[in-house]
């Protein structure tokens, strides 16, 4: 007798789908595969990584779309490989070659002296060839036009950042950074410093907020789980993304409350936090309601997103 598959229950999509993004894919090109199998649920990305890079990116579905901030601003985690001496307009393995020098005299001791500048709160120049947008246009489109683009320094924040190994020209290293922090940028300004020219050969991006590369699935892999409804075993809870923030449990009377738009006084049962705080709001039976924020001036909790998962 002839079986048929369950169906994908739409509505019943809520969560985080940490994909292993494969070599030559970019990030847009992830959400419109998963979009195809999920049909009408939204779905978006929690931060571009490059197409000639690989690893973690957080795909966002139904109602963790909201959440989307949360992953884009967290700490991220790479490794990569700088090949020296070659220098191309896109700053990476993708990119036109535009001067080749040689390496020779560069040692270890060279190449890990450049990369201990760049730890810290930095000002870093953004590619030209790269997602952000002047005046509603995408730089790589402009570049791509020979229109001019001007690049502004942008402040961003090294963590940690680590000399694996060198042998010419190639550098391996890891990276500990913050939001906005391009390794495209990182390898050219190395190769400016050294006086070789430099571009990012391999990247791999390790980790992205509290998702690491072995809680990643392939993206073909999850797109056929998602087809057979299995996606309860590959898929994160929304609150995934908020870990990191407090949460509080309340009866039915205050959920209908913040449902509705309006505040909670300390009065009512909450504690006082600290002025614009967020903390996470769960029914009693564990369901995640609400994000809600503090008004130290009101002393009252406000309502910031309101979510509807069931």
């Amino acid at each position: 007798m002839k079986t048929t598959k369950n169906k994908l229950n739409l509505k019943s999509i809520h969560g985080i789908l940490p994909i292993d993004k494969p070599h030559g894919v970019t990030s847009t090109e992830v959400v419109r595969q998963i979009k195809r199998v999920v049909g009408k649920q939204k779905v978006g990305h929690t931060g571009t990584l490059d197409p000639f890079a690989t690893g973690v990116i957080p795909i966002c579905i139904g109602q963790a779309t909201r959440l989307t901030e949360f992953l884009i601003n967290s700490t991220k985690e790479y490794t990569g490989v700088i090949e020296l001496g070659t220098e191309t307009n896109t700053y990476d393995s993708f990119g036109e070659k535009m001067s080749v020098k040689p390496t020779g005299s560069i040692s270890f001791a060279d190449v890990q002296s450049a990369l201990s500048t760049f730890k810290g709160p930095i000002q870093q120049i953004p590619p030209i060839y790269s997602a952000l947008k002047r005046n509603g246009k995408r730089m790589y489109d402009m570049a791509r036009k020979g229109e001019e683009v001007i690049l502004e320094p942008r402040p961003v924040e090294v963590f940690e950042i680590i000399l694996e190994s060198y042998e010419e020209p190639f550098a391996k290293i890891f990276v500990k950074c913050g939001k906005g922090f391009y390794m495209r940028s990182l390898a050219h300004d190395i190769g400016k410093i050294l006086g070789t020219g430099a571009h990012m050969k391999d990247l791999r991006r390790i980790k992205t907020g509290p998702f690491s590369i072995k809680d990643c699935i392939a993206l073909d892999k999850a797109k056929e789980l998602l087809r057979e409804s299995d996606y309860q075993r590959i898929l994160s809870p929304a609150d995934s993304a908020l870990q990191h923030l407090k949460k509080v449990s309340l009866d039915e009377s205050l959920i209908k409350l913040l449902q509705t738009g309006q505040s909670i006084s300390i009065n009512m049962g909450l504690p006082a936090g600290v002025d614009n705080e967020l903390i996470r709001v769960y029914a009693l039976s564990g369901t995640l309601i609400a994000l809600i924020k503090y008004n130290q001036l009101l002393e009252q909790w406000t309502p910031k997103k309101v979510f509807n998962i069931t």
